[in-house]
Formats: C-alpha cells, sequence, structure tokens
C-alpha cells in the first residue's frame, strides 16, 4: 500500500474530533488532501452496527456481543473504504480504530488481549496504522467536558474506574511502541494542543512530499 494510515485515539473529552479537524486542515494547506474517517462506523452498514454500539438498552450488551459488533463494523469500513483508498495512495485518517478496542472492550471491559488480537489478525490482516496520536486527558477533565458537549451515549455513562482503565490501556500501548505512537497532553487549550501536533503534521507532510 501505498498511503499513509493515520489514527486519532484518546478517552472521552480528550478533544479528538475537533483536533482531527485542525490536523486535515493543516495538511490540506499544504496540498495533501486527507480522507477523514470515523469508528465505529465509516460506512453506511458500519454506521448501522455504531448505532446499536451506541444507543440505550433495557438489555445489557455483553462484552463479546459488543467486541464482535465493534470488529464486524471494522471488517466493512476496512473493506469498503481504508484499504481502497490507501491502495490509491491516499492519506487516512481515522477517528478511533482497534487500540479503542483494546482501550475500552479489553481495559475497560476486560475481555483478554489475546482475544482481541485474534480478530485483529483476523478482520485486519497485516493491515495497522502507521502513526496514531494519543491525546491524553485526566479522567476527571474528560468526562466534564463529555458531559458538557452532548447527551451521553452507552460508553460515556461508564464509572470512573472503567475510564481510567482506558486512559491507562492507551499509555502502556504508547509506552510499548513508541515509533508509531505520539501521545499529545490534550488537557490544554486548543492552541497548546494544535502547538503540539505541529512537530507530527510536519512528519507527515515531510513523508507525504518525499
Amino acid at each position: 500500500m501505498s498511503g499513509l494510515f493515520i489514527t486519532f485515539e484518546g478517552p472521552e473529552g480528550a478533544g479528538k474530533s475537533t483536533n482531527l479537524q485542525f490536523f486535515a486542515a493543516a495538511l490540506r494547506e499544504s496540498g495533501c488532501d486527507p480522507l477523514l474517517t470515523r469508528e465505529p462506523g465509516g460506512t453506511p452498514i458500519a454506521e448501522r452496527i455504531r448505532e446499536v454500539l451506541l444507543s440505550h438498552y433495557d438489555e445489557p450488551m455483553c462484552s463479546d456481543a459488543e467486541l464482535l459488533l465493534m470488529f464486524a463494523a471494522r471488517a466493512q469500513h476496512i473493506d469498503r473504504l481504508i484499504r481502497p483508498a490507501l491502495e490509491q495512495g491516499q492519506v487516512v485518517i481515522s477517528d478511533r480504530f482497534t487500540d479503542a478496542t483494546y482501550a475500552y472492550q479489553g481495559g475497560g471491559r476486560g475481555v483478554a488481549v489475546e482475544r482481541i488480537a485474534v480478530l485483529e489478525d483476523w478482520v485486519q490482516g497485516d493491515l495497522r496504522p502507521d502513526l496514531t496520536l494519543v491525546f491524553d486527558v485526566p479522567v476527571e477533565i474528560g468526562m466534564q467536558r463529555a458531559r458538557a458537549r452532548s447527551e451521553l451515549d452507552r460508553f460515556e455513562v461508564e464509572q470512573t474506574a472503567f475510564f481510567e482503565a482506558v486512559r491507562r490501556t492507551y499509555l502502556d500501548r504508547a509506552a510499548a511502541d513508541p515509533e508509531r505512537y505520539r501521545v499529545i497532553d490534550a488537557s490544554g487549550s486548543l492552541e497548546q494542543v494544535a502547538a503540539a501536533m505541529h512537530p507530527v503534521i510536519t512528519q507527515v507532510l515531510e513523508h507525504w512530499h518525499a
């Protein structure tokens, strides 16, 4: 594949979506027009699965069903959108990808890492992000932001311990593979976060123009 696959990750209220738009705009200003997408979602079928995953129900969703739905949406997303775009040489930026599964279903729900890894290999083959930005914010600050922006979805109503585990998983994964991950302190202002992203934007553009 000749494209570049970038993912934006982080716990609730980390500002991923806002910063993704800034990141993409900076790339466009330099002549690189990235494809923006999200998980779960990205295609019509995957977006329908997203609705199932994020909606509230009287019936609790078991962790295995949640995990399999995440990878079902991901399989469709990869097949219909991500792989074709990368094969055409595009820069693809996804708001969440499989790191979120390790953080939320693995760290938060307690699903064994080995089970997630089996599905990752099956659904993705050798596809992994080239670069992952992890936007890190203390749980208390992140949840204050999440509550202020909109009604909370099925994940956002979880308890503090759940989100502490999510955050810890993200940071542990980033520490284990510093070549792929860039941890961005997202607790400050948008201007401060933008400044922290600037070296990464430069790196992406250098790769793009090479």
